[in-house]
């Protein structure tokens, strides 16, 4: 790796990672908006998602979006983690997998924090994993963490 490459990219949960990333995505937002027209974008940090009634529409703007990305940004979407399917079998965001009526924690999330906990209890974490659960059908799961 060369010493450009080591000074590539943010720090992982670094605040000012937090509000760069915003400041860097913003001409994307801006795209998204304005020329793409887009009806529902939803951006978390580098993670985001496009919903559509029409799967042809979303095919068509693919390339638009990563061309953008490549061109003006600079950045690549990994291609495992597009996909373009029916909300009916669940978006994938955050941790969680969202259908129309609930969102369920994505097992892996599940086992790294299950993992996570039993290297470490410490309180902190123990409140930040209840918080994540609080947002989704894991009231069971959640009042286990002690």
């Amino acid at each position: 790796m060369s010493p450009l490459e080591l000074l590539k990219g943010l720090p992982l949960g670094n605040l000012t990672s937090q509000l760069l990333v915003n400041i860097y995505m913003n001409e994307f937002d801006q795209f998204v908006k304005h020329q793409l027209k887009a009806k529902y974008y939803v951006r978390y940090a580098d993670d985001f998602i496009f919903l559509s009634a029409s799967r042809p529409g979303l095919e068509e703007v693919l390339p638009d979006i990563e061309h953008f990305l490549r061109l003006r940004l600079n950045l690549n979407l990994h291609p495992d983690k597009v996909s373009i399917q029916t909300f009916a079998s669940g978006v994938d965001f955050l941790g969680w997998v969202h259908f129309p009526d609930h969102p369920v924690l994505r097992s892996a999330t599940k086992r790294r924090m299950l993992r996570n906990l039993a290297d470490d209890t410490f309180d902190a974490r123990v409140e930040s994993y209840r918080g994540l659960l609080g947002h989704g059908n894991a009231h069971t799961l959640a009042t286990s963490l002690r």
